[in-house]
């Protein structure tokens, strides 16, 4: 039986879902973050339970082909990127892998052809949403991203995934709070003020900062030139205030201190307004790929009726709506339908519709009422669709779905249900929209047989 603090030279033979190496010890599988398979290694033992271990890379015994020096001094202790000691070909073959193994080994999905993972225009400096977290060391105030699976605070200088901008923001926030002897939140003691910094760039240059603390802002002025100063194009800065002892970054209060609460984003001819809370795709140059694989793969036409479910402020339904006789988007978050509604007005597209609700609940209730549905898009959070919304699609008939996930496993338990229904899997496209982590995105075509 495998020990806490024992160290083990195992050989690494596969990949585990995040990208960390597996072996075998002691008869239980043993995940070591770092490790590559085809390498032996020397980890420490720094988990364990019934059926698997964790353990620390310690030592390389010998080397993977695929492995390269990563370029970020803060990787093995930050928890930002996972994938940075594997060379890019090396990661797009495994986001590919992930993709076929969850629908496999999760959905039961045998036979699926998924197509090579399509590389991200860029892998650094991709990001076009930062955010980061406040601490103190030995007295003054740091600041920087969490390192893997806790809240602890991992001071940075750079960040390779992060626009240059907002590495900026980021080092003027932090020597304001210094200069001004604000204090950093405690989640330990609920102490403190300042929490969060979240920076926003768009294509279009404008950029937004967004900073979070448990109460007022002391010493607004100053944090509003020393901010502009660092940041010529900024459009807006926005406090949030979020009292409440969570890991959620944003509260529920905010207000505009300086310029505009929104910036504006295009993706391909079409113009949106995104706000503090607006979901959009992190990286910017290799959504236009993703959101058009998507909509060609339900074969629009201009009599199509179309419903998107968890339209968000409305990117994807818009672009359909150029190419649809109607679309229909529907989503829970009050502000984003809001903003969706803007960005219809804001292009001049009227036949466009959002509709306010938990798709679990809103689509059963037009499926029963004979909704007319020609085309249907999904785009679901981590967690996947709920299984309401499934079962309606299903009742529906609808003869073609594209789905979208951000989460391979979830992504196969709703394709099984699905398939179990009587719809083919077409096509299934990974799209790299995270170099250099473990996380993948994806588009499935599907069609009722």
């Amino acid at each position: 039986m495998l020990k806490i603090g024992e160290k083990i030279e195992i050989s690494i033979t596969a990949f585990g879902s995040e990208g960390q190496g597996v072996g075998r010890a002691d008869n239980i599988a043993v995940f070591v973050p770092g490790a590559l398979p085809g390498e032996k290694v020397v980890a420490e033992v720094i988990k364990t339970e019934k059926r698997f271990a964790v353990a620390r890379l310690e030592k390389l015994l010998s080397e993977a082909p695929e492995r390269c020096i990563p370029p970020c001094p803060y990787y093995r202790s930050c928890g930002g990127c996972g994938l940075m000691h594997m060379d890019y070909s090396a990661q797009l073959a495994f986001k590919t892998r992930r993709v076929r193994d969850a629908l496999e080994r999760i959905g039961g999905l045998e036979g699926i052809r998924v197509e090579a993972c399509v590389p991200s225009p860029e892998i650094a400096r991709y990001r076009n949403k930062g955010v980061f977290t406040f601490s103190e060391r030995n007295g003054k105030i740091v600041s920087g991203c969490l390192s893997e699976k806790s809240h602890t605070v991992v001071p940075i200088a750079d960040c390779l995934i992060e626009k240059p901008e907002a590495i900026a923001a980021l080092r003027a926030v932090t020597d304001w709070a210094n200069a001004h002897g604000i204090t950093a939140y405690d989640e330990r003691t609920g102490r403190g003020e300042l929490r969060h910094l979240m920076v926003r760039t768009a294509s279009t240059g404008e950029m937004m900062a967004v900073i979070v603390t448990k109460g007022g802002l002391h010493f607004e002025n100053e944090l509003i030139e020393t901010l502009k100063k660092a940041l010529p194009g900024l459009s807006g800065i926005i406090q949030n205030e979020n009292p409440d002892r969570t890991a959620l970054i944003l509260g529920r209060r905010s207000r505009v201190i300086y310029g505009s609460g929104i910036i504006a984003e295009k993706i391909g001819d079409l113009s949106f307004s995104v706000g503090a809370e607006s979901f959009l795709q992190v990286n910017s140059a290799q959504t236009p790929n993703l959101y058009k694989a998507a909509i060609d793969a339900l074969g629009l036409s201009e009599n199509d009726d179309v419903i998107d479910l968890y339209c968000g402020i409305g990117t994807i339904s818009l672009m359909m709506a150029k190419r649809a006789r109607s679309v229909l988007g529907i989503e829970y978050v009050p502000q984003a339908i809001e903003d969706a509604m803007r960005n219809a007005a804001r292009n001049g597209i009227e036949n466009a519709e959002f509709i306010c609700g938990a798709a679990e609940n809103v689509l059963p209730k037009l499926v029963k009422s004979g909704h007319k549905i020609d085309k249907l898009l999904l785009d679901p959070p981590r967690k996947g669709a709920m299984r309401e919304a499934l079962d309606a699609i299903i009742t529906s008939g609808v003869p073609r779905v594209a789905y979208i996930s951000c989460n391979p496993a979830t992504l196969a338990r709703d394709c099984r249900i699905l398939a179990d229904a009587g719809y083919a899997i077409e096509s299934v496209q990974p799209y790299d929209m995270f170099a250099n982590s473990f996380h993948v995105e994806c588009v499935v075509s599907l069609s009722r047989k």
